[in-house]
């Protein structure tokens, strides 16, 4: 169990990590007009709209929540007066309130993509296992909230804290602090790093093209004159 727990917490995020970010130059470089959210409006808008903007909004929040709350030392808690127990209480209510919204808009996504015979028969299997990959580990994200409240001392949030921190500074000892978590945030956290996995792979890719955002505010004007 010890080498199992090394394996998934200690080596698995590189490796995550590595197909991530090589996987998604290579199908820039290999696959450049596959690189798009392959939008499916003009076969069906239906539920959309509404679970376009629940599960984006929901999904951005969670995040670069997660982001801020695991990443950020300690000591910069402690200096700001910040007590554990306190972190643990808003990371429970804000997490909560964008993973509600994230959940329900994947719900509206999922239900609008099965129940319509159009979308379902352009529906690749990779379409399927993204969202049904992301609901389960938003419903396991969620279920972390209520053994959260069971354990309000702050202890299991400073753990995983401390778990990604080792992580990402890339000291080995990183999965000696999830060892006594429960499943519920070890299963959590094998879900969240298997969907970087799945990134390179799927329409999630699209993500990218979030950071040309910038450029595209300050591009010229577009003329766009009516034919005659």
């Amino acid at each position: 169990m010890d080498y199992l727990n090394q394996f998934i917490f200690g080596i698995y995020p590189y490796i995550a990590l590595a197909i991530f970010v090589l996987g998604s130059l290579v199908r820039f470089e290999r696959e450049q007009y596959s690189w798009k959210s392959e939008s499916s409006q003009l076969l069906h808008m239906g539920l959309l709209r509404w679970g376009n903007i629940l599960f984006h909004v929901g999904i951005l929040g969670l995040f670069f929540g997660h982001l801020v709350g695991l990443l950020t030392p300690l000591v910069v808690w402690d200096t700001l007066g910040i007590s554990h127990s306190t972190k643990q209480l808003v990371a429970m209510v804000a997490g909560g309130i964008m993973g509600v919204m994230c959940l329900l808009g994947v719900l509206m996504l999922l239900y609008r993509r099965f129940s319509n015979d159009r979308l379902a028969a352009n529906t690749t299997w990779r379409d399927k296992l993204v969202l049904l990959w992301i609901l389960a580990t938003l419903l396991l994200g969620l279920s972390t909230i209520f053994v959260s409240a069971q354990h309000l001392d702050g202890e299991d949030m400073v753990a995983l804290m401390t778990w990604a921190q080792h992580v990402v500074t890339f000291r080995g000892d990183a999965a000696s602090y999830v060892i006594n978590a429960s499943w519920v945030f070890k299963l959590h956290l094998f879900m969240g790093m298997s969907l970087f996995v799945m990134f390179p792979f799927t329409r999630l890719v699209h993500a990218w093209s979030g950071f040309g955002t910038f450029t595209y505010i300050n591009r010229a004007w577009q003329l766009v004159r009516p034919r005659k």
